[in-house]
């Protein structure tokens, strides 16, 4: 399967360009904002595009253009404003769900937050951040797309444990970044998380063990 990822230069991104890239089943293609980091992809003989989530939607369709599935990772980061994070992590999501259509692309994973489905377990912190997770889901669960929404909880930068909970509602915890890249790799072509959103945090089971018991 060709692999379109959204936000390859971020830190899950990164890790799932990585994993796609060594497996013997899936092949990626990354898609940045600035040519410098796609020749870094390219360097490392991985196909890399230049597109932006602010463009428009044809032109992430074009990029986008041959693949067979999407995983969005791209997000604003913590250090941007509300306005960055509505720009990316809701229309850039919507965005990439329009092209995901054009494109004739019909599996898309993305990566939300934890319990940004349930309003009332938002933090209210970043309330614009769970609102903008929030709706970017609702809008890709409505497209008719076979979708896929893993919400994981505090993110770490440690190494992965290979060990993982996913459940449609979890209390609050954290989750090393390799594993979320991990788990989103293993739901390409796991039948059981087709149409489906799950909360994601570490565990005691493997990424495929979690992921066929939803």
């Amino acid at each position: 399967m060709k692999v379109f990822v959204v936000g390859a230069n971020g830190q899950i991104g990164q890790q799932v360009v990585e994993k796609l890239h060594k497996s013997e089943q899936h092949e990626p293609v990354a898609m940045v904002r600035k040519e410098e980091q796609a020749q870094k992809f390219r360097k490392d003989g991985v196909e890399a595009v230049v597109a932006d989530l602010e463009g428009t939607v044809d032109e992430i369709a074009e990029a986008a253009k041959g693949c067979d599935a999407v995983v969005f990772t791209a997000g604003s980061g913590g250090s941007t404003g509300p306005d960055k994070t509505l720009l990316i992590d809701l229309d850039g999501a919507v965005k990439t769900v329009e092209a995901a259509g054009k494109a004739g692309i019909g599996r898309f994973i993305q990566v939300s937050a934890i319990q940004a489905h349930n309003r009332k377990n938002w933090s209210e912190k970043i309330r614009h951040y769970f609102a903008a997770k929030h709706y970017a889901d609702r809008e890709l669960m409505k497209s008719g797309l076979n979708y896929t929404i893993i919400r994981p909880g505090g993110l770490l930068n440690e190494p992965g444990t290979g060990k993982v909970k996913a459940a449609e509602n979890l209390e609050r915890a954290s989750i090393p970044r390799e594993d979320v890249a991990s788990t989103i790799v293993a739901a390409l072509d796991e039948e059981k998380t087709y149409e489906k959103g799950f909360d994601l945090i570490s565990g005691d089971m493997t990424p495929e063990e979690a992921l066929k018991q939803l």
